[in-house]
């Protein structure tokens, strides 16, 4: 009997290994059948690594430009207030490829998928002309807008310009990942991530600072080495979609223009972007409120913002995995499959963040004195993270049953509790308790964790209902 339970032991970890080997190394596991458990298991480990990956941009700029001070701190916290506009239409249209790849290869349809990501393609380059003529001409325009002091606006500008204007490997970047995962090979996504980081990385502390032969660019720096760590990442997705991926690759048959096509991935993304919009102009009113109170409490803000996303991400690495599941098993007319992987998964990134809040909370001081010495800001950034703590089981929940009604592609249910949850609740909230009622910027952070809740009650109710089976792309 001891030998039957050593074999099973054995056998449990031996599948263990292979499926953690599988996911890492790409694989062409049929997601529409099998074990639920095993399918988020598969897909979940690339993409929370990617997330991860994803969430080291931020991490890394913020790490070596806290060492030019609060102004430097500021900039970036202000600029990537601005350039969420510009992951609202990246993170937009990747709902939408995800949402339409997964249905197509649910059907069976590889050639439909493969000309559906072409046209994703070209949406996402059209979108990003007219960003980008904004960057180049309206860069310190859009930081004074945003309540940046003087200083800011004349001495680290070209932060902003940079980043805006190269808006298209931001957008090309999420379009294309999307693409892999809607058609389950989100190992591709991860290894991409990989390779950018590990150049952002590199590049940074060298362009920032002026090591070996190099000028000292300062927060300039820090954007261009974001940029070309970007760059070579999306040749390295183009490379893969045209020579390298096992389940989904694009051929010169596929290289044609269909607006059929291109109309209806648009609808669909139009959902997505409008509820992303929606979410992260959010973050830009909150982020002008807090600069009322100065760039001491902007830099703690920011820094603690970045802890957060950098925490969370990896639960978006789950929220991805129900996506693409709900979109291939609805397109295999698996409905309560669907439904099933969306519970599963929802349980598990509950456990997980709820886990982490507690980290957080705890541990918050700590956290905060990896990016920095001073005191005031510290004192700021703990506040923020241990208030923020509170809210990491909504977070949890609410992102994986909003990125089930993506992956079914209905994005405009979310849109609509993202209205109701950011721009009837959490705006108004933050002005009234910051600035009103004497909370200052601890009202800011209350507000956060008070429509990230209303945003997991009104998903819970919407998904229980379950018109978003019926909807056609």
């Amino acid at each position: 009997m001891t030998g039957v339970f050593h074999f099973m032991e054995t056998n449990s970890q031996r599948s263990l290994f292979e499926d953690i080997k599988a996911s890492i190394a790409g694989t062409d596991l049929d997601f529409t059948s099998g074990s639920i458990g095993r399918a988020i298991f598969i897909l979940s480990i690339p993409m929370v690594i990617e997330m991860i990956m994803e969430s080291v941009f931020a991490v890394v700029d913020i790490f070596f430009v806290s060492k030019l001070g609060a102004q430097a701190v500021a900039t970036v916290g202000i600029t990537e207030s601005v350039v969420t506009i510009i992951y609202a239409i990246a993170v937009g249209l990747a709902m939408g490829t995800t949402a339409i790849i997964s249905r197509r290869y649910g059907e069976k349809k590889y050639d439909s998928a493969s000309v559906s990501a072409v046209q994703a393609i070209l949406v996402g380059v059209i979108a990003s002309l007219p960003l980008a003529i904004i960057g180049i001409w309206f860069s310190k325009d859009l930081l004074q807008l945003m309540g940046a002091e003087s200083v800011i606006v004349q001495k680290f500008s070209g932060y902003a310009t940079i980043m805006i204007s190269f808006n298209l490997v931001i957008i090309l970047l999420f379009v294309l990942n999307a693409v892999f995962r809607g058609a389950g090979d989100a190992a591709i996504s991860m290894r991409v991530l990989w390779l950018a980081n590990g150049l952002n990385i590199l590049l940074d502390p060298i362009l920032i600072f002026g090591w070996w032969i190099f000028p000292e660019l300062g927060v300039k720096g820090a954007a261009i080495a974001t940029v070309i760590g970007r760059s070579v990442g999306v040749l390295l997705q183009l490379y893969y979609l045209f020579k390298g991926s096992k389940r989904i690759r694009i051929g010169l048959e596929h290289l044609r223009f269909r607006l059929k096509i291109m109309i209806r991935l648009i609808r669909v993304s139009l959902g997505g972007i409008g509820q992303f919009i929606i979410a992260t102009s959010s973050w830009v009113f909150l982020m002008k409120i807090m600069a009322e109170f100065g760039s001491i409490s902007v830099a703690g803000y920011t820094i603690a913002v970045r802890i957060l996303i950098f925490s969370i991400l990896p639960s978006w690495g789950m929220s991805n995995a129900t996506a693409t599941l709900v979109g291939q098993n609805l397109g295999a007319e698996k409905p309560e499959r669907a439904v099933t992987s969306t519970w599963i998964a929802t349980t598990i990134n509950v456990l997980f963040l709820g886990s982490i809040g507690i980290l957080i909370f705890f541990f918050s001081e700590v956290l905060m004195q990896i990016f920095t010495k001073d005191p005031e800001i510290i004192s700021i950034g703990v506040t923020t993270l241990k208030v923020m703590s509170f809210g990491y089981v909504s977070y949890g929940f609410g992102m994986v049953i909003v990125q089930a009604l993506n992956g079914a592609g209905d994005t405009m249910t979310p849109t609509i509790i993202n209205f109701i949850c950011f721009w009837l609740i959490e705006i108004p909230l933050a002005y009234y308790l910051a600035l009103e009622f004497g909370f200052n910027e601890t009202g800011v952070v209350y507000s956060i964790i008070i429509s990230e809740t209303f945003l997991a009650i009104l998903g819970f109710i919407v998904f229980k209902r379950g018109k978003w089976k019926e909807i056609n792309i």
